[in-house]
């Protein structure tokens, strides 16, 4: 996949495009299902099939939600986006300038001169434009004045649930990881680094892994099932997030961490820029404060206890931990 970061870095051969506009956060099944369809019309037209996405997030610079936190990071919604076979993705700069240009000004400058839209794929609820004043049927007007067709997706569900950004969000911060995996097509995960100051040397021989900070969204506090990668080599874990209130504040350590036990732990090479990936794969209970060390202890051994159930029920049921969920259609965009 061709990546173009701003206008300058376009081509002047880029068009003609099939298009798809959005935020593309967590790059879920409604994302992936417009994607499959701009796919294949660009294929059917000979013409390239664009993903055209916003960097910063627009709620971020408009300050509607200063502090969101994302699924994907923009590099992983790279990576996501290169996976599902589209042929490029535009992140284009979105800063206040770009916040007021009218709709027309934006189809006009953007779609019709830098990218040759010859089509725009947007679910019915795409709004653009300053304040955004236009939606699809705005869109559809100015693709017939400029030249470009305009195809629109309502909104789905899949198990009942809306399968959209915000919603996928809301299900993670309140620790429903199982509930948002089906939206999204695959376990959440973060990739991080693991937590400066731990001691990780070339080789590694404890079974305990404390991710550094993570600026993005993150699961609510509590235990949870998950699976750690780590140098293409994928570890059963019992991963903590949260402060860790049994023991209250130590000197010289984070008062909030993302701590993870590994279960079929050996020794391995690690330091303290090696990229790990932590999937979340069920909440197990919330953070407790226990009455002493003792009780913690036992708890925790009744959770990994709890999570080797799980992984050998998987096992037993042949199916993957972390399997390729992406369906072929499930859900449209919010």
């Amino acid at each position: 996949m061709k990546i173009y970061r701003s206008l300058a870095e376009l081509p002047t051969d880029v068009g003609p495009t099939v298009a798809t506009i959005g935020n593309f956060d967590g790059v879920h099944r409604g994302h992936q299902w417009v994607i499959d369809e701009v796919i294949a019309r660009a294929a059917a037209l000979g013409a390239t099939s664009l993903a055209i996405t916003l960097d910063p997030h627009p709620a971020r610079v408009l300050g509607k939600q200063a502090n969101l936190t994302l699924i994907t990071p923009l590099e992983e919604k790279l990576a996501l986006l290169a996976a599902t076979g589209i042929d490029a993705a535009f992140v284009l700069p979105f800063d206040l300038e770009l916040s007021r240009l009218t709709a027309r000004e934006f189809a006009s400058t953007i779609l019709r001169d830098a990218l040759h839209v010859a089509e725009v794929h947007e679910g019915e609820n795409f709004r653009f434009g300053h304040h955004a004043e236009a939606g699809v049927e705005g869109l559809e007007q100015l693709g017939r004045d400029l030249s470009f067709n305009v195809r629109a997706y309502a909104p789905r569900a899949l198990r009942g649930e809306a399968v959209s950004s915000s919603r996928i969000r809301k299900l993670i911060a309140a620790g429903e990881v199982h509930r948002a995996r089906p939206l999204l097509g695959r376990p959440f995960s973060i990739v991080s680094t693991p937590a400066s100051g731990r001691g990780y040397g070339t080789k590694y021989t404890v079974p305990t892994i404390n991710l550094a900070d993570y600026a993005e969204l993150l699961p609510a506090t509590g235990v949870y099932i998950t699976q750690i990668s780590i140098n293409n080599e994928t570890f059963d874990a019992v991963t903590n997030v949260g402060t860790r209130p049994t023991f209250g504040h130590i000197p010289g350590t984070p008062d909030f961490t993302v701590e993870t036990h590994i279960l079929n732990f050996h020794p391995i090479d690690l330091t303290e820029t090696t990229p790990i990936r932590l999937a979340f794969l069920h909440r197990l209970r919330p953070e407790i404060k226990w009455p002493n060390p003792e009780a913690l202890r036992a708890q925790i051994g009744l959770d990994v206890a709890r999570a080797k159930r799980y992984f050998s029920l998987c096992k037993r049921l042949a199916k993957t931990v972390l399997p390729d969920e992406r369906p072929p259609r499930a859900a449209v965009t919010s």
